[in-house]
């Protein structure tokens, strides 16, 4: 039995829809000490809601900024590193050339033209710079590329066991992303689909007492649930019928919010749904601070389910955005972690362009460069005179 009644503290918040809402929580009463396990359940689901609000809300404000970033400053330095390494590529070649350079020495500069090569076609499809690449590699790269992805079709067709009649394979970047997708896949979603294929076996045994039971309350509860968004829907409605409103102002103010209305019943939004009866003033303190238990738990459910589509929406937005750029799907990524790595990927080529550049300048050398060979050949590995990142 509620001792007291809860105060509603009420704040303003800038929600993912880019409108003003209203925040709400439940306080203790004067003569109430603490609040009950519903309650607090409450509170803190609508406190996890807003913060995924506000992350979607910052994921839309720093796209713009990111892009610009990416576009002015990470693109051009990406260019300008490859036309760097296809300079060095042509200067690699020229050498080879000589007869003065022994066959250890081709053979490391023909490796070093592939990788020189190789990552400049992960850029562009030059067909000189396909043919400096199958030079020094040996293969054909459209050959090889082929190869790959036949091997890539083959391995997403195995995961699909078969079920891939529906599904364009023929493009690369879908298959990669297909890949990608059931490499990381949803648990959830494949075991619910097992589920399903398990059920709908002809010879699959009726369901018992104790499961019909079980599914009869589980209806039972979805339709109280469903019953408790109605309400607060019903009274929304009642409030906001532009036809009872003499005043064209406030007629159009009410038909705007009974278009949120309808959009959040529609999408089971019970928060929007609250938020809206509390700019309208038809939910107070005593409304909403003496609702039931029972009431409180059809509700901490139903928002219970928005903090898991929201959830959804936002893992799609990071999931959007590290395709886009090409980044790590498999990488957790947060738009402030997204431009601190873009602003560090920036340095790092500078930094690697103005070693290549000094290199190239010394190369000029081919004593010098042969010495590097040399270095090249024990270490495995090709690093920058400086001792950078390789090419």
């Amino acid at each position: 039995m509620r001792v007291g009644t809860p105060r509603i503290e009420i704040g303003r918040i800038n929600a993912a829809t880019k409108m003003n809402t209203t925040s709400i929580s439940i306080a203790p009463a004067h003569n109430q000490p603490a609040l009950s396990k519903g309650q607090k359940a409450f509170n803190a689901l609508i406190k996890q809601i807003e913060k995924r609000r506000a992350t979607l809300t910052e994921w839309e404000a720093f796209g713009p900024a990111f892009q610009q970033k990416y576009v002015d400053q990470l693109l051009p330095l990406i260019q300008q590193m490859n036309d760097l390494r296809l300079k060095m590529a042509y200067r690699f070649d020229e050498v080879a050339e000589r007869k003065s350079i022994t066959q250890s020495e081709q053979r490391t500069l023909s490796k070093l033209i592939e990788e020189l090569t190789g990552r400049c076609l992960a850029d562009s499809d030059d067909e000189a710079i396909k043919a400096l690449h199958n030079k020094h590699s040996g293969f054909d790269y459209d050959t090889e590329r082929a190869e790959e992805f036949e091997d890539m079709q083959m391995m997403l067709e195995s995961m699909l066991g078969g079920n891939s009649a529906d599904l364009d394979l023929s493009s690369p970047e879908q298959v990669l992303d297909l890949l990608y997708e059931r490499m990381g896949g949803d648990a959830d979603a494949t075991l619910a689909s097992a589920r399903h294929a398990r059920t709908a076996q002809p010879d699959a045994k009726k369901t018992s007492r104790k499961q019909a039971a079980a599914e009869a309350r589980r209806e039972e509860e979805e339709a109280q649930l469903s019953r408790s968004i109605r309400e607060v829907y019903r009274k929304l409605a009642s409030a906001l019928h532009p036809d009872r409103e003499t005043d064209p102002q406030e007629r159009e103010r009410k038909t705007a919010l009974m278009q949120q209305a309808n959009e959040a019943y529609s999408k089971n939004n019970l928060l929007r749904l609250l938020e809206l009866q509390l700019e309208l003033e038809h939910i107070d303190q005593h409304a909403l601070g003496n609702l039931s238990e029972e009431r409180l738990k059809h509700y901490n459910k139903i928002l219970k389910e928005q903090v898991r589509e929201l959830d959804d929406e936002i893992r799609f937005v990071e999931m959007e955005f590290k395709e886009r750029y090409g980044l790590n799907p498999f990488a957790r990524s947060t738009p402030k972690t997204a431009m601190r790595d873009l602003t560090r990927e920036i340095v790092d080529i500078q930094y690697r362009i103005a070693s290549m550049e000094r290199d190239f300048r010394t190369f000029e050398s081919v004593t010098v460069l042969r010495a590097w060979l040399r270095d090249v050949e024990r270490q495995g590995r090709a690093f920058s005179l400086s001792g950078g990142e390789p090419y």
